[in-house]
């Protein structure tokens, strides 16, 4: 299997067709679906063309760049990465990540965000980075500061936002 690049604790690599099931299980958990509820997939065959999907930008290195995170330890599918260009600007990309519940506060997120930003920055050779967090979602706020990403503002009336509540915006140049 080729990595794109590994951290302590994960390896990082194109996704698999095989990876649906997982995919699917991690995106239906309640946490997933409260933070960042436009990331559900509807069923099997729609996780399967997202997998697709995300394999053929990689593969052609254009954005949307969505990568599958795995424990090096069981090399078990435990969350996702992407990064999508910043509407109007190709030299600004919004940066995602998610770890599913069951690995959740071990410190993977903010190893992941930071491992991320540095192949993004160098691979891409984009200097700008946004992270967009729903209001409350305290626990990826702290893992943006984390990384040196720093609050710009807030936004409202987002279509990733159904709850009305907010988006904080932050930003990291590099």
């Amino acid at each position: 299997m080729e990595y794109m690049f590994e951290t302590e604790y994960l390896r990082i690599r194109k996704f698999e067709i095989g990876d649906a099931k997982c995919l699917y299980e991690n995106h239906l958990e309640e946490e997933v679906k409260r933070w960042i509820p436009n990331e559900s997939y509807a069923d099997m065959e729609e996780t399967k063309g997202a997998i697709k999907f995300y394999v053929d930008c990689v593969n052609d290195r254009h954005l949307p760049y969505v990568l599958a995170v795995e424990l090096k330890e069981t090399g078990e599918l435990i969350g996702d990465t992407g990064v999508n260009e910043v509407e109007g600007n190709s030299n600004e990309v919004e940066i995602g990540y998610g770890i599913c519940k069951k690995y959740s506060g071990n410190g993977y997120a903010t190893e992941l965000l930071k491992a991320m930003t540095e192949f993004v920055t160098g691979t891409f050779g984009i200097n700008v980075l946004y992270g967009r967090v729903m209001r409350g979602n305290n626990a990826s706020v702290r893992v943006l500061e984390k990384n040196g990403y720093e609050f710009v503002k807030e936004e409202f009336g987002a279509e990733d936002d159904p709850y009305g509540n907010g988006m904080l915006i932050y930003k990291k140049e590099c």
